[in-house]
């Protein structure tokens, strides 16, 4: 084979490369147009929380700078879309006093909610002895004692959104639900055990995803 033969065999297994890596580029712009199409289409909205009720074991603040608690928590999450579900890959739920976490976080099994499903968790939360800062400690204290203290549950996770065969990636998620516990003669709460009181709050609870 001359060297000129070599030359245009060359060339021509170039072209050949070009145009595979090409057509390569084309398909997956394609596909990602496509995606990008369905997703403005279908509009996926975030899911939908509810604090439903909250039953509390122990609230124990009397030893300063720290604090004992303990919560059962129930939680409703709605899927509002027609044609899309939710992979919950990964919830975390725990209790706050003015952005302070007062206990360690509690997690919820992972599940896939389907189109205008409802699912429902209701986890205990617990705390024992959990250390509060000095400032935070003397303002509970004075909450309790005038008989309501108001605290927030929060969720923090991961979701995936599925349309038909299409999985997203994972998106973070965070709800936060406030939660106000009263004490005392102006209680608003059920005793259900010993030493246990449910309040029913069936409040709506921001989301951010």
């Amino acid at each position: 084979m001359s060297s000129k033969d070599c030359h245009h065999h060359s060339k021509s297994r170039g072209k050949l490369v070009r145009r595979i890596i090409a057509g390569v580029l084309i398909f997956l712009l394609v596909v990602l147009i496509t995606i990008l199409i369905i997703w403005a289409i279908l509009r996926p909205n975030k899911p939908r929380f509810i604090l439903q009720d909250t039953t509390v074991y122990g609230f124990n603040a009397s030893v300063p700078n720290f604090l004992t608690s303990s919560f059962q928590v129930t939680v409703t999450s709605r899927n509002p879309n027609d044609r899309i579900g939710i992979y919950y890959d990964r919830l975390d739920m725990y209790a706050t006093y003015r952005n302070q976490q007062i206990t360690p976080r509690t997690a919820i099994p992972p599940t896939y909610q389907g189109h205008k499903e409802v699912n429902v968790w209701s986890p205990f939360i617990n705390g024992n002895m959990v250390p509060i800062s000095p400032d935070f400690s003397v303002a509970l204290g004075s909450e309790q004692a005038a008989g309501s203290v108001f605290l927030t549950i929060k969720i923090d996770g991961r979701v995936r959104w599925r349309v038909g065969a299409l999985v997203t990636r994972r998106y973070h998620l965070h709800v936060r639900c406030p939660a106000y516990i009263t004490f005392g003669a102006n209680s608003n709460g059920v005793i259900v055990g010993n030493n246990a009181v449910k309040f029913q709050f069936v409040t709506r609870c921001s989301v951010s995803v």
